[in-house]
Parts: structure tokens; sequence; C-alpha cells
């Protein structure tokens, strides 16, 4: 599979144009002061959808042949790639099929029927997603469209970086959210064609920290089994085989954060910011908060990856706060 590159990073931007919010970038002295130093903000939690996934899904959908559009597209997801691509395929009249664990929040499930694709539910504990997404290809015909491991989602998800490099001074360092590793990679990959001289972290919850181990070890690494987490986007077991071929190279190293400091992290962002951000969507401002990053990074891109969290469970959030 052939790796994206930075051209490939500006393409998407120019599919996009008109159809993704340009999400601003965000200053909180209350969050500067927590750190001790300056954070620049970058939340696509007001992304359409709720969440970065609408860039990458836009961007593979937008460039099927018209026999491809007329099969269909088959994803797999928890709940933001699903309501990515459901969007996705509902701008560019395209029937969308998502497999999505029976367990997924309330909010993301809801939000993707109501987007018009076609939800199979699946137990995420005994089945397997991806088998079951490339059944339903074999007997009913269609496009897969993976959550991270393609080269156009890559490209699609490092708008982000793109335009927080292009909106505001680059910063020292930049924290990024990070289950398969596709938006970690698109934003690697934005820094290095800008020049920006940004070193660029993948930030996980501690539980589910492949991407953490993989770097360390310059190899592919899987989590043990068991583990949970309260970041249901993040929980993918080991790095895509695409994505670690570009992170490998391109990222500085990987963080993890605890869930109680995602918890922290999201009430710092609702006190702070009046954003409402999901866990996974939390962890890297959670690891600024944290302090996991190292002195000589004084400035710091965070993003903001999600926000689609169900409203007990934030309410729950906030409260224990």
């Amino acid at each position: 599979m052939k790796l994206p590159e930075f051209r490939d990073v500006e393409s998407a931007a120019q599919r996009l144009q008109g159809h993704v919010i340009r999400t601003p970038v965000l200053r909180s002295e209350a969050l500067d002061a927590a750190c001790g130093r300056e954070l620049l903000i970058k939340p696509e939690c007001l992304q359409h959808t709720g969440s970065f996934k609408f860039r990458g899904a836009f961007n593979r959908l937008s460039q099927l042949t018209d026999a491809q559009r007329g099969a269909g597209v088959v994803a797999w997801s928890s709940g933001n790639h699903a309501q990515g691509v459901a969007l996705a395929a509902r701008v560019l009249g395209i029937r969308a099929r998502i497999v999505m664990p029976a367990d997924a929040p309330q909010i993301k499930t809801a939000n993707t029927l109501a987007l018009g694709a076609e939800i199979i539910a699946y137990n995420r504990m005994t089945e397997d997603r991806e088998a079951i997404a490339r059944d339903i290809v074999k007997r009913e015909g269609g496009v897969i469209v993976p959550s991270y491991d393609d080269p156009d989602i890559v490209a699609g998800q490092g708008t982000v970086g793109l335009e927080l490099l292009q909106d505001a001074d680059p910063p020292d360092a930049l924290l990024v959210c990070c289950s398969g590793g596709g938006l970690v990679a698109g934003c690697a990959l934005a820094a290095e064609g800008l020049g920006a001289h940004t070193a660029v972290f993948s930030v996980e919850p501690e539980a589910f920290n492949d991407h953490e181990h993989s770097l360390a070890l310059d190899q592919r690494q899987q989590i043990k089994p068991g583990g949970a987490s309260i970041c249901d986007a993040l929980l993918a077991p080991t790095p895509g085989e695409l994505t670690f071929a570009l992170n490998r190279r391109l990222l500085t190293g990987g963080i993890s954060v605890t869930d109680d400091e995602v918890r922290m992290a999201m009430r710092a962002a609702f006190a702070s910011l009046k954003l409402v951000v999901e866990p996974g969507g939390a962890v890297a401002l959670a690891a600024a908060l944290a302090g996991r990053l190292p002195e000589q990074y004084r400035r710091v891109g965070v993003v903001l990856s999600g926000g689609n969290v169900d409203a007990a469970l934030f309410a729950g959030v906030l409260a224990a706060g």
C-alpha cells in the first residue's frame, strides 16, 4: 500500500474546502496557568458530526468512481468514524453500512442512524468487526472504508494539523489523540511538509498504549487483552500497518494517560473553554495538564478530537469534580 505524502494532505484540504468546518485555534489563560505552558487548542469537537472523522471519510468517498458509489460503502467503527462516513455518504448520495459494537455510546449510534446509515451490531468481545464487514462486501458488494489504515483517510485527517499550523505560529510540540494512528500520522505529515520543526506525540489511554510501546521498540506491538478504558474511541489493540510505517519515522514519541486524568481534562475543557469533549477526545489535553511532556516544550498544540459523549456519562464526570 502506497504511503500518503504531504501533497496528499494538501490535496485533501482542497477537496474538503466548503465541506468541512475550519475549526479555530483556541487559547485559555486558565489552562496555560494549569499547565505552565502556552497551549494552542484545536477543537475538532466542533467539527461536523462532532469529531475530526468527517475529514478523512469525505476525502476517501469523494474520490470513488461512479461504479464504486453505486455499490455503496462499508465501514467499522465504535462511533465517530461511523458518523463521519454516514455524513459523507449522505452528502455524496452513497449507501453506507456500518459495523458498530452493540455497546457503543448511544449518542453515536443514534447520530449514525439519523444520518441515514445502516448499522450492523456486533459483540466487540467475541466477534471480529473487520471479518463481518468483509463478509458483507463479499455477499452484497461495496467498498471498504477503513477507519485509519488508508492513505486517503490519513491525508484527510492530516488537514487538522495543517490548519493548526497554518493558523498559528508552529508550536514546539503537538499532542494528538491516537487509536489506530491515522490522525496523528496525518498531522505529523503536515508538520513535516510545512517544515514546522514541531515534535509530534501520540497520546493514548494507558490500558491501550500500543503506539507508545511500539514506538519505544520500533515495531508494532499488541496490547494484552482484557484492558478497559473510559476512552471508547481509542481501543485499538495494535497500530495500523500503514499508520505505523509513517509514525515510526515521524513521531517523537508516545504518551499515555490514566482515565482519571482524562476525566480531569474533560472537566477542564468544560470549565475553561465551555466545550463538551468525549473521553477519547480529551487524552491530549490530559497529557498536557498532567505534565507528561518534557519541560523543553513551552508552546504546545493540543487536538481535542471529538465531543460525542452520552449525557449521563458527561454529567457524571462533571459531578465527580
